[in-house]
């Protein structure tokens, strides 16, 4: 099966359980994670892209129909284009600048679009429109300084060895974020201090929930952050709004404004929680617990050989990206959907026999942070504090970007 196929149909079994309508919002996304799938994607650029895709569709359809407000206002509009047409060019368009090696795969998506889609003049403009938003979109975040040289410096003294594996993508502690004034803008409080005993209470929860040989996790914990993997981070999500959004059979223009919020949220996460992050330098569980002799604290009891059960990620420990997201997707989602029931399953993005089931965005927000406990990979501090500032960019995108024209 070549690269194209296998793309394809690893995006049919995803979409196995979702309720599908013709909706090229839902469509795009789609070929969105396939083609960054193909292109071995993942992590900050992942979300960035997902960014450029769903901000330009969002302002490609509003340029024709003028639903909700643009991200660029200025952009030009055409009432009598397509706004699928619009909507689908656009994305092409952005994929198509930063993965040109996928261009099969694209190609293919946008011919598979265009038959749905009257050949007559409205397509036409409708083309020339999407082509010409997206060019503006991508040109607009070329200045979001995601792309700078990484010039991280570890800490060290002279002649001391530390690791020489370095942090993923710290340029994204100083990048420019959606719609909101810096990086900096949601940044926390310091995390709590070593001899505290709030600092106890996580490391003690941590060191028991999520070494590798915890007696006290569940199998269906277990299982539970198995599923969670970096791959499934943000795909899992998009299939809940995809699921969602067809549910609520929601027209176009609505079904761009969700997804525009929804990546723009998620896109911040990974720049607000960075400059947290590299501000604070946090250690890691794995660090903590092999150290606890070495924190002034009488009630964490070091354990020099404790592992987690997941891999400890590349980077520091506060505030928790998990809990970034879930505060701010679920924030954004609920601001469109309510807080109520939702039912939707979530596919593993490599197996399509792995599945998780949820009946409301709370309740995946929720198994979303505690997985990173019951893995060993952050303390409940961090989560809380991280939910709380994913609320906040939630609310200040929600209040301020994509809000109804009339």
């Amino acid at each position: 099966m070549n690269v194209l196929k296998s793309v394809i149909v690893g995006l049919a079994l995803i979409s196995a359980d979702t309720p599908v309508r013709a909706d090229v919002i839902s469509d795009w996304n789609n070929t969105a994670m396939g083609v960054m799938k193909a292109a071995n994607v993942s992590g900050n650029p992942w979300t960035r892209s997902m960014a450029l895709v769903n901000v330009s569709m969002s302002d490609a359809v509003n340029s024709v129909q003028n639903r909700y407000s643009r991200y660029i206002p200025e952009l030009p509009i055409d009432p009598n284009a397509s706004a699928e047409a619009a909507a689908a060019a656009a994305a092409r368009e952005i994929l198509m600048r930063q993965y040109p090696g996928q261009k099969e795969l694209i190609d293919a998506a946008f011919a598979e679009t265009m038959k749905t889609i009257p050949d007559n003049s409205a397509r036409v403009a409708g083309i020339d429109l999407g082509e010409k938003v997206a060019g503006a979109i991508f040109a607009e975040r070329q200045s979001d300084a995601t792309n700078t040289a990484d010039t991280y410096r570890p800490l060290t003294t002279p002649g001391v060895w530390v690791p020489t594996t370095l942090p993923l993508f710290p340029q994204y502690a100083t990048a420019m974020p959606w719609g909101m004034e810096s990086a900096s803008q949601f940044r926390p409080a310091p995390p709590p201090l070593l001899n505290s005993a709030l600092y106890a209470r996580d490391y003690n929860e941590t060191k028991e929930m999520g070494g590798a040989k915890s007696t006290k996790r569940t199998d269906a914990q277990s299982n539970a952050v198995r599923f969670w993997t970096q791959a499934n981070l943000g795909s899992a999500w998009f299939q809940a709004t995809r699921q969602a959004s067809a549910r609520h059979d929601l027209p176009v223009a609505e079904s761009a404004r969700v997804f525009a919020l929804m990546s723009m949220a998620f896109a911040n996460c990974f720049i607000v929680d960075w400059d947290a992050k590299f501000q604070y330098n946090f250690w890691r569980p794995i660090t903590a617990i092999r150290n606890g002799d070495q924190d002034s604290n009488d009630a964490t009891e070091r354990d020099a050989g404790w592992l987690p059960l997941n891999t400890t990620p590349m980077h520091p420990e506060y505030p928790s990206q998990a809990g970034i997201n879930a505060g701010a997707v679920r924030g954004v989602l609920e601001a469109v959907f309510g807080n109520g029931t939702e039912n939707f399953t979530v596919t593993d993005t490599s197996d399509a026999r792995l599945s998780r089931q949820f009946s409301s965005f709370g309740q995946m927000a929720q198994e979303h942070k505690e997985v990173r406990i019951w893995g060993g990979i952050h303390f409940r501090n961090s989560l809380e504090v991280g939910e709380a500032m994913g609320r906040k960019i939630a609310d200040h995108l929600v209040a301020n970007y994509m809000k109804p024209a009339r």
